[in-house]
């Protein structure tokens, strides 16, 4: 396993998820989550991303209590779980599989009946914070309308909707943006980061590379039910190595003198070459190439993107869009 992370109980504030081998194997031998060791940094915006069936969903039913580990420990805002759910659940907000709602009920008044359930709010205050809650969400306006009625995008808000009911310490959202337009990804992409700078930690399950790079501070990758990278974001993107292309009428000798300059998987594709520059400067490689009297067209240096490390990590694509 490759796991680039901080060791756990070193995260700076701590860790709102924390788990020790956590696995769970089903009746049929099926290994869905095998030996996970997540940490959570307290604050952080954490991606949990994978291919789907990854055993991403599974986990996050294990963190919730939601199904019962066959190996393993794990802890939710420093107690352990499943002992302390009952004073832990409370300040954990969760999306998980997609919204369930009463579909005759309207949005406010399936709203009405969460909030109900709940014995540790203040029944007095339940107005003013369904009307809050569904106005973060976009959905005020839609409020009377009768769930049945929602599109996917609109389910899916009212279940985030639902989450924000109290403030939580810690939210755990699988696949938010899932059916939502590019408006609602947007906005659902800025109220991520709005609860997260007001020290919120936020658990954002899902296969879009693209939510990962735009508000994540930290990742960790699932791949066939293990955990085979976990960092913050930025030291993932420092650890790409960087790629030099040359445009050349003459590709053969370029290729030659990348080679004895020690770059590495040096490639021909027409009358480009490329290779991984390790620690070798940029500017080396250009004056190496004149000096051998390589004419050179172009000459531009990029660093693996995040979508190739994934695949390289997992064999996998992910799907980009969102």
């Amino acid at each position: 396993m490759t796991v680039l992370d901080t060791p756990p109980g070193q995260a700076p504030g701590g860790l709102a998820i924390s788990s020790q081998g956590l696995t769970k194997r089903f009746r049929s031998g099926q290994v869905a989550v095998d030996g996970v060791d997540l940490a959570v940094p307290t604050g952080s915006v954490y991606g949990f991303l994978g291919p789907n069936g990854s055993g991403k969903t599974t986990t996050i039913r294990l963190l919730l209590g939601l199904l019962r580990p066959t190996g393993g420990s794990h802890r939710i805002l420093g107690e352990a779980m499943p002992d302390r759910s009952a004073s832990v659940l409370p300040r954990v907000g969760a999306l998980v599989e997609g919204p369930a709602f009463h579909p005759y009920l309207s949005g406010v008044d399936n709203l009405r009946r969460i909030d109900a359930a709940d014995r540790t709010v203040d029944p007095a205050t339940a107005a003013a914070r369904i009307e809050v809650a569904l106005e973060r969400v976009g959905l005020a306006h839609a409020a009377g309308k009768r769930y049945r009625h929602y599109s996917l995008g609109m389910r899916q808000r009212l279940g985030i909707a639902a989450t924000l009911l109290r403030p939580r310490e810690l939210l755990v959202l699988d696949e938010p943006t899932n059916g939502l337009d590019p408006q609602g990804t947007r906005e659902v992409r800025a109220l991520l980061l709005e609860l997260a700078a007001a020290g919120t930690t936020v658990v954002l399950s899902t296969h879009l590379l693209s939510e990962v790079q735009q508000v994540c501070t930290h990742v960790g990758v699932m791949h066939r039910g293990r955990l085979v990278a976990q960092a913050p974001l930025d030291e993932l993107a420092a650890r790409s190595v960087a790629r030099a292309a040359v445009r050349t009428p003459e590709p053969a000798r370029a290729s030659q003198v990348l080679a004895g300059l020690g770059v590495a998987d040096v490639r021909v594709d027409g009358d480009a070459v490329s290779g991984d520059l390790r620690s070798l400067a940029p500017e080396a490689v250009v004056a190496a190439l004149v000096h051998a009297g390589v004419p050179v067209r172009g000459f531009e240096v990029r660093s693996a993107d995040l979508e190739e490390m994934f695949v390289e990590l997992t064999g996998e694509g992910f799907d980009v869009s969102g």
